[in-house]
């Protein structure tokens, strides 16, 4: 049974050849960075206050040392990154310290206005997490885990939330991008299909932390940004059509990956490298 993910059809959509380096070729071509490190020890740092605002009090969730969290998940993250690539991920002291008070600021501000973008009064958490194992073939299962999925107990609506950290946050250009996008619609589907929630009943949102600020703005920031794809049915069948493509291109009946000429990205249409593989 083959096994997809969304990064694996994002980065098929973006760059087939990329893909292939990965998940033919088996070349590994990101070995990680500051972003990736951070962004998951946020995540992290972020999912353990909400379990315990939901599933406790607030005042208990107030009361979590955050920063200290997200230090050890800072370091723990770079240890395993380390042990798997050694010299090739190469991240800094003065990186880690910058990165780590740019989430302290986060934090802060997550605090503050918590309240606004999770709700606790009719509100459940269903879960952090929460995995998808989804068959889309006979011979193909999409998995994923969705960051925050919440439950509103007067209307019956479902809100799945994915984190992500941006460094001035999404701009309109960012938010065209179905390439970021097209994330939630799958989960979406998906989530649907495994719990047998009308699909109509389903909300999604990014939230979206911003490491900084912009300088002499004349306008209050927030660190904060929230953003909500267009995920009606029309856009749901376009993702879904273009997934059925890349299973169709990459993969044979059995599920096992196919190696194909694939093409390249206009990036590595112009890299003198590339053009020699």
């Amino acid at each position: 049974m083959g096994k997809i993910s969304y990064s694996q059809f994002s980065q098929w959509d973006k760059c087939p050849y990329t893909w292939k380096l990965n998940y033919v070729d088996k070349a590994e071509t990101f070995k990680g960075n500051i972003y990736t490190l951070f962004g998951s020890a946020l995540h992290e740092t972020i999912q353990a206050y909400l379990v315990c605002y939901y599933e406790r009090t607030i005042k208990e969730a107030d009361n979590l040392p955050l920063r200290d969290i997200l230090q050890y998940r800072m370091e723990e993250n770079y240890k395993i990154s380390k042990e798997q690539h050694g010299d090739d991920f190469e991240v800094s002291l003065d990186e880690m310290k910058e990165f780590f008070n740019d989430g302290c600021n986060i934090i802060d501000e997550f605090l503050k206005r918590k309240s606004s973008y999770f709700p606790k009064k009719n509100t459940e958490l269903v879960g952090i997490e929460i995995g998808l194992n989804h068959r889309v073939s006979d011979s193909i299962k999409f998995r994923g885990y969705m960051d925050v999925v919440l439950h509103n107990k007067t209307t019956g609506r479902i809100k799945i939330i994915d984190i992500k950290t941006a460094t001035m946050g999404w701009n309109k250009y960012m938010k065209a991008d179905k390439n970021k996008t097209n994330q939630l619609l799958l989960y979406k589907y998906f989530f649907s299909k495994e719990k047998e929630i009308p699909i109509d009943k389903i909300d999604v949102e990014y939230l979206i932390l911003k490491r900084r600020l912009y300088e002499n703005f004349d306008y209050p920031q927030k660190r904060i940004q929230t953003f909500s794809p267009a995920s009606g049915k029309p856009s749901i069948n376009k993702v879904m059509n273009r997934l059925q493509e890349f299973m169709d291109e990459c993969f044979d009946e059995d599920g096992n990956v196919v190696d194909n000429d694939y093409e390249k990205c206009e990036k590595h249409k112009k890299c003198i490298l590339c053009k020699g593989l």
